[in-house]
């Protein structure tokens, strides 16, 4: 269920990232600042609506949907996306398209962490967090 998601949770691990904003077309200035940002990741839930907030020193960025239905979405690196959640086989997995281009974000929880592979073509990252007490 959703609700294993819910909390904050503390970038801890990194691998490939920036190959990966490459993939996706981030601007070396900005994949700077994606390399040493942590962000925290805050997952709430209320009324079958989810809100995802991403909290750094350098941006905090916020999103709020539904499971299943399409939306507007401006990324932290001001790419518009049209994004869609669903909830398949324990994993929280987004799926963005812009420009004829879809990069896909797997979210699910390994050994009480959340781990988010972040996909783009043959590029992948990494990214494992701990969840805040």
């Amino acid at each position: 269920m959703v609700e294993q998601f819910v909390g904050t949770w503390k970038l801890t691990d990194s691998e490939n990232f920036d190959e990966y904003m490459k993939a996706i077309g981030v601007g070396f200035a900005t994949r700077q600042m994606g390399n040493v940002v942590k962000p925290n990741i805050v997952l709430s839930m209320s009324d079958g609506v989810i809100t995802m907030k991403a909290q750094s020193t350098f941006k905090t960025t916020e999103m709020s949907f539904k499971l299943n239905e399409e939306f507007d979405e401006t990324t932290a690196d001001d790419r518009k996306t049209k994004t869609t959640f669903t909830f398949e086989n324990g994993k929280l997995i987004q799926k963005q398209t812009w420009d004829g281009k879809t990069t896909v974000l797997e979210r699910e929880i390994q050994d009480g962490k959340l781990v988010a592979k972040c996909t783009m073509d043959d590029i992948v990252a990494v990214r494992t967090y701990e969840k805040e007490a």
